[in-house]
């Protein structure tokens, strides 16, 4: 598959960062209209008669099925924006042909170096083509490459009708890295029986449980007077702020929490004297002990409020997203069949938990049932980026066989 390298690098050159703060504005930046319409334009192109884009920026088309038997309606998604973390622009994506298993320089001017001992995942890909960044940018194969592998996908059926499948949906969506894109998705005129996201790392990777999410926005409110005449009046609302993280246990941060350990961590903090404001992210995979996290964060304001007075703590929780697996679990069948997909194209499925959260948890509790697929790519939202080229003609392959195994 030659052209999904040439396809993903034609993607890759097109920034299309989302914003670095939820706005009103849908989508977030006009850039990723670049990317949307030339989408549309090559699944056209490809015979696709209703790809079109809308106005909020989501890219929609479908592949009639070429069968007359009862097979599931399935989509494909993957997300056209790249992090607001790392610059995008100007990326200028190197090929490194046959690696060789050694330090790799993306660029020498700055002495920035992708190495094996560094991120030892290297060592899995040496005689194959990576594509890398030069340094100076991230990459985008998050998600660029799911994008560049559906529509690789798309164009062997196209090109092969004699491959049977049911109907096929599509949708490249707009802001996934601003955490809310996906909210203005409309899962009912999609029409899709299930779907996956092609939006995952390495090979093999597969993903069908997430954190439960919540925020919780605390302000404290101090008392501010001259520190001359402060004795038993001030009240620092800062120090308010720094005792209340203290009732927090330490051992459930995210620093010292991994796989399916829940954390809080203190994401934002401001603050003088007569008033100041923290933010948490709550997290954990386990629903109870998240329910009982955010319960914590209330016992805590409780707490405070009987020590320096009703009305010193305000604490508002409120719930982001919670574990797709509540949901795919009642429809494992889309898990299992993704992962006998991986084996017999000769892929080990590497399932584990995301870290994290994923268009597929909330589409999973909008109705739409939806794991997570690799796309091949490592490092993502930084200068150490980078894909194998056969890791993608497996997504590809992955993708494929997918179907097959729907067709009846």
């Amino acid at each position: 598959m030659p052209r999904i390298q040439d396809r993903f690098l034609r993607y890759v050159g097109i920034d299309t960062r989302s914003a670095e703060t939820i706005t009103e504005r849908h989508p977030t930046t006009d850039c990723q209209w670049n990317l949307a319409r030339l989408l549309v334009t090559e699944l056209q192109e490809l015979g696709l008669k209703d790809a079109s884009v809308n106005d909020l920026c989501f890219v929609t088309a479908t592949l009639p099925a070429n069968t007359n038997k009862q097979n599931p309606v399935i989509g494909f998604l993957a997300h056209i924006d790249t992090s607001p973390d790392f610059s995008g622009t100007n990326v200028k994506a190197q090929i490194i042909e046959k690696y060789d298993g050694g330090e790799i320089p993306l660029n020498k001017e700055k002495g920035i170096k992708l190495s094996p001992k560094e991120f030892p995942d290297l060592s899995r890909y040496v005689g194959q083509t990576l594509i890398t960044t030069d340094g100076t940018t991230l990459l985008g194969a998050d998600d660029k490459a799911g994008v560049a592998e559906i529509i690789t996908a798309l164009e062997t059926l196209v090109s092969h009708p004699d491959i049977q499948h049911g109907t096929i949906k599509i949708a490249f969506t707009p802001d996934e890295e601003t955490g809310e894109g996906i909210d203005n998705f409309d899962v009912k005129s999609f029409g899709a029986d299930f779907a996956y996201t092609v939006d995952g790392g390495g090979l093999g990777e597969m993903e069908y449980e997430n954190f439960n999410a919540a925020r919780a926005a605390i302000t404290f409110h101090g008392k501010s007077v001259h520190p001359g005449d402060a004795k038993n009046v001030l009240v620092n609302a800062s120090l308010l702020g720094m005792e209340f993280n203290a009732l927090l246990p330490v051992e459930q941060r995210p620093e010292y929490t991994a796989e399916r350990e829940g954390f809080f961590l203190l994401h934002k903090f401001s603050g003088e004297i007569s008033e100041a404001t923290a933010v948490y992210m709550i997290r954990d995979h386990d629903r109870q002990k998240f329910e009982q996290k955010k319960a914590l964060i209330q016992k805590c304001a409780d707490f405070m409020n009987a020590r320096y007075g009703s009305g010193t703590v305000d604490a508002l929780v409120e719930d982001r997203y919670f574990n797709m697996r509540e949901v795919l679990e009642k429809v494992i069948h889309i898990v299992d069949t993704a992962k006998q997909a991986m084996v017999e194209v000769g892929i080990e499925p590497i399932v584990k938990p995301i870290r994290g959260g994923t268009d597929g948890a909330r589409l999973a509790f909008m109705g739409l049932p939806t794991p997570n697929l690799f796309t091949g790519g490592h490092n993502f939202h930084g200068p150490y980026e980078y894909i194998p080229v056969p890791s993608m003609e497996k997504a590809v392959q992955v993708i494929l066989k997918i179907i097959e195994l729907y067709t009846n």
